[in-house]
């Protein structure tokens, strides 16, 4: 599941694959940019931004894209078969003599002038792994609606941007609090660790393959992905629901001990009613 630190990984293979070459192929497979043609200009170098990827043309051009959950940038060498999925999926292509840069799934693809970046990215918090993190600016916008529960403002890349649904169970599992905590009832102690810790997440895991919050060999995680299973504190079942409004899927885990204060109540079965004849 992409997030800050996977989005970062994905912008440097980019990067070494195409910056300072000239590009020998382009396509983009969205019909408003479908005539675009890039050939012949010089990649000038691929960055993250939050969860999103803005590759810089020369020319004043940037090629902007966001992975969402399911997108993916795959390069492959000269002569390579691809295997990012059916062609069907595919949504851009860059490529240079050596390199191929392809786009599947890519929900969001556009080319803008460079100057404008600030219209694609503008609205995002203070980015965990750029040179803009701003540890007090981004604890002030996640405390700034003290109603909101804590997983959906550590979601609310306006606040602070890099966080997805596996980190924001992992951060609020360190932190011994529920997602649903209101923001304003953090306490302050862990209202101060927060920014700092939400970053040596992200920092730690931006070179690894595979993400990994325990510091141990398995499992990787404490909470996310592990439904069911024992906590590795208290041995309680972790819990799995939904976050948010419903109009996203937004899985949740969390240790009901660990982590005490407001949840959803666990669903029963449903009962039928016997039939009357």
């Amino acid at each position: 599941m992409p997030e800050g630190d996977t989005v970062r990984q994905a912008a440097r293979r980019l990067h070494d694959a195409l910056a300072g070459r000239v590009l020998t192929r382009s396509d983009l497979r969205v019909p408003k940019y479908a005539t675009a043609d890039l050939t012949g200009r010089t990649v000038l170098d691929v960055t993250a931004r939050g969860k999103h990827l803005l590759a810089r043309i020369e020319g004043g051009l940037t090629l902007h894209s966001h992975l969402r959950m399911d997108g993916s940038w795959r390069v492959y060498a000269e002569g390579q078969r691809w295997g990012g999925g059916p062609a069907h999926q595919i949504r851009a292509i860059l490529g240079n003599a050596d390199r191929t840069a392809v786009g599947y799934r890519l929900p969001v693809v556009e080319l803008l002038r460079t100057r404008d970046e600030d219209r694609a990215v503008g609205h995002l918090g203070p980015d965990l792994l750029g040179p803009d993190w701003d540890p007090d600016r981004a604890l002030a916008n996640l405390l700034g609606d003290p109603a909101r529960p804590l997983g959906e403002a550590l979601l609310d890349q306006r606040n602070l941007a890099g966080i997805g649904n596996v980190f924001k169970s992992e951060l609020c599992f360190l932190l011994g609090v529920t997602p649903w905590l209101p923001t304003g009832e953090l306490p302050a102690e862990r209202a101060a660790q927060l920014p700092g810790l939400a970053r040596k997440l992200l920092e730690s895991n931006r070179e690894r393959p595979v993400r990994n919050t325990t510091g141990l060999s398995d499992p990787d995680l404490f909470v996310y992905g592990r439904a069911s299973r024992p906590c590795l504190r208290c041995r309680t079942p972790i819990r799995l629901a939904d976050q948010g409004d419903g109009s996203r899927g937004r899985p949740t885990y969390w240790c009901p001990v660990c982590q005490p204060g407001p949840a959803p109540t666990p669903s029963r079965p449903r009962r039928t009613a016997a039939p009357r004849w």
